[in-house]
């Protein structure tokens, strides 16, 4: 079995290249869907209602990005609760697929979350600044969230040196998926 950690910068096309690694052969693990499930939880609920002392449990990502925006420090607190809750999801997904030749992992904070020695290849997506913003924006988000959430992410030149394999995602999506593919076959 072959663990392929997918990591970059926010809104770098590590979704997109993550798809393309796996293309429906390979199991793939998105860090961001894991996210969206331990927010729906009961128990996720409850640690992040008692610790940022919400009124209720009612739209609590709307009211944790508020949060997020005014007070910097919150988004330390709230990783403290998740993180531990996408690395179990990370080894049940793990071990539920151990048995496949490959394993896709997307996970935006694979460098920062020093998860490095958990995978035997990773591949970071490379974009500029001006077309990540560009695609933050795209689905609706707001440029204020995109600085947040950008200068919690180390620079991709501090990334690269943890990495195996770099893609450039600055053309178009033909250009990326001949890339992807040239380097799967490698390792097929």
């Amino acid at each position: 079995m072959i663990k392929i950690g997918v990591t970059g910068s926010l809104a770098s096309g590590k979704t997109t290249v993550a798809k393309m690694f796996a293309g429906g052969n390979y199991p793939l693990f998105n860090a961001d869907i894991a996210v969206r499930r331990i927010y729906k939880k009961n128990t996720f609920k409850n640690k992040v209602y008692n610790k940022f002392k919400l009124k209720n449990k009612k739209n609590i990502k709307k009211k944790l990005k508020k949060i997020i925006s005014k007070n910097k420090k919150s988004l330390k607190d709230l990783e403290r609760i998740i993180h531990p809750l996408v690395r179990k999801e990370i080894r049940n997904f793990s071990k539920k697929n151990k048995g496949k030749k490959f394993i896709i992992f997307e996970i935006p904070l694979l460098i920062e979350s020093r998860l490095m020695k958990n995978y035997d290849k990773i591949v970071f997506v490379n974009s500029k600044k001006s077309l990540r913003i560009k695609r933050f924006l795209k689905r609706g988000k707001n440029q204020k969230l995109f600085n947040l959430l950008d200068k919690r992410q180390l620079p991709p030149a501090k990334k690269i040196k943890f990495c195996d394999i770099i893609i450039s995602n600055n053309g178009s999506l033909k250009k990326l998926k001949k890339s992807v593919m040239i380097i799967k076959k490698k390792y097929e």
